[in-house]
């Protein structure tokens, strides 16, 4: 079956798949709250409930007025958490992202009205907090969307679902005029995460201890058995035991090290990602593939040959093999990947070692937008970085700038000038700009094996 085909199957089966349990409520009026100390002083906050399991908050810069200033849509990272959604994160991103609000924007970031997997359904409640934010706060001059890790893949997908909505005489143009995409899970679920069903299967075969020979066996796409026990830090206390991965490398075995060379080498991870890694393709996995997607698998493995063991043949002659269901496919494309179909200016900015969401994605998402014919709205930008979560504070203010010169005037960024900006922030951010604007990242098959 054509990929074109297995999408248009999977958009009339995705609303159920990742549907929430329970119709939607509308949020709880904003309540004044005091800001986290990381907030300017000067700022005011709001928080409350979203009225569908989900949390708010929202930052006011000092003297700010809808009808002079830009609201920055945030939709935060993750899916770590499975379960209930909790008021906590949602508090957790406004602290980690202060540095929008000193730079003078509005914030607004909600949790998602549940954990665990569903990429149109966070772009949905990110949607329903702009609008109430603008019920409470007035429309804003400028409405610019920013994604972070999955949220950018959150991000990604609004931006051409909300590209273009409902108007008194028709469709008209959609709310947000630009887009960010920091540190981005690009290219939708179907290409992401096909590298954890690899380290699944290769980890178990080097280490054949998740799950262990007198566990209950399970296929490895599952991620773990709904009824399963099993904890964090007791899947962290095996990885250690089979690789050594926290302690110092001079007291690891002979055969830790060998092991964890072997993950490292094949899966191109770095060891500080490993056990993280490794819980999101058990406890995201469960839930994607158990709950999201009828217990159906959407990843394959079959015919990848690995590479980088002391036995490579031995290797791919003992790792288990796993063939994608393609309903499984077309619903998990349908609801997270992005098709290209941008009418606005879209800014990325990546670490090229990032150890979480690897730099090669952006050559998958910038595929997507060339084939859709929206090459130009693309710009993306690359900083020599180690890190995942947050990069260096100067790097934000410049984008944002960038972005909004580009939506006021016309005037398309490079990423020489995103630098050029950078560098004006430097003094006032007290962090060095580490921006690399020849930089062009390698194709994602460079890193994962194609399927």
């Amino acid at each position: 079956m054509k990929k074109k085909s297995l999408w248009a199957l999977g958009s009339a089966l995705a609303c159920a798949a990742f549907a929430p349990v329970g119709a939607a409520a509308q949020p709880a009026a904003p309540q004044a709250h005091a800001c986290p100390k990381e907030v300017p002083s000067t700022a005011s906050c709001f928080t409350g409930a979203m009225g569908d399991g989900g949390y708010y908050w929202i930052a006011l810069p000092a003297n700010w007025k809808h009808e002079t200033g830009v609201l920055v849509m945030h939709a935060h990272g993750g899916p770590a958490d499975t379960g209930a959604s909790k008021p906590e994160r949602s508090e957790a991103d406004l602290k980690r992202w202060a540095v929008t609000v000193k730079a003078g924007y509005a914030w607004a970031g909600a949790t998602y009205r549940r954990g665990g997997y569903g990429v149109t359904m966070a772009a949905e409640d990110t949607e329903q907090l702009r609008r109430f934010f603008v019920q409470h706060f007035g429309q804003p001059r400028r409405t610019l969307l920013h994604g972070q890790s999955y949220g950018g893949a959150v991000a990604s997908k609004a931006a051409e679902i909300y590209a273009m909505v409902d108007g008194p005489g028709g469709k008209v143009r959609g709310p947000y005029d630009g887009v960010l995409l920091t540190s981005g899970v690009l290219g939708g679920g179907t290409r992401a995460y096909d590298f954890r069903l690899d380290l699944r299967a290769v980890y178990q075969y080097v280490c054949k201890n998740h799950p262990r020979a007198d566990e209950p066996q399970y296929p490895l796409w599952q991620g773990l058995p709904m009824d399963s026990k099993l904890t964090r830090p007791e899947l962290a206390a095996r990885v250690d035991e089979c690789t050594g991965v926290r302690k110092p490398a001079a007291q690891r075995t002979a055969q830790q090290q060998q092991n964890l060379d072997t993950l490292t080498r094949v899966i191109h991870i770095p060891e500080r990602s490993l056990i993280g890694h490794l819980n999101w393709a058990t406890w995201l996995f469960r839930d994607l593939t158990q709950l999201r997607l009828g217990n159906r698998n959407p990843f394959s493995n079959a015919g990848v040959a690995y590479r980088g063991s002391a036995d490579d043949a031995a290797l791919n002659s003992g790792v288990q093999r796993y063939q994608a269901d393609p309903q499984a496919v077309a619903q998990l494309a349908a609801d997270s990947e992005p098709q290209g179909r941008i009418n606005m200016p879209v800014l990325t900015l990546h670490a090229i070692d990032d150890p979480t969401a690897f730099v090669e994605l952006e050559s998958a998402y910038r595929g997507i937008v060339d084939q859709a014919g929206n090459g130009a709205q693309l710009v993306q930008n690359f900083s020599d970085e180690h890190e995942h979560s947050y990069l260096s504070d100067p790097q934000y203010p410049a984008l944002f700038t960038a972005l909004l010169d580009w939506v006021d005037h016309d005037n398309k960024p490079t990423p020489q000038k995103v630098l050029e900006l950078c560098k004006g922030y430097e003094a006032a951010y007290g962090d060095t700009c580490k921006l690399q604007p020849s930089y062009q990242p390698p194709p994602l098959a460079a890193r994962v094996p194609a399927r």
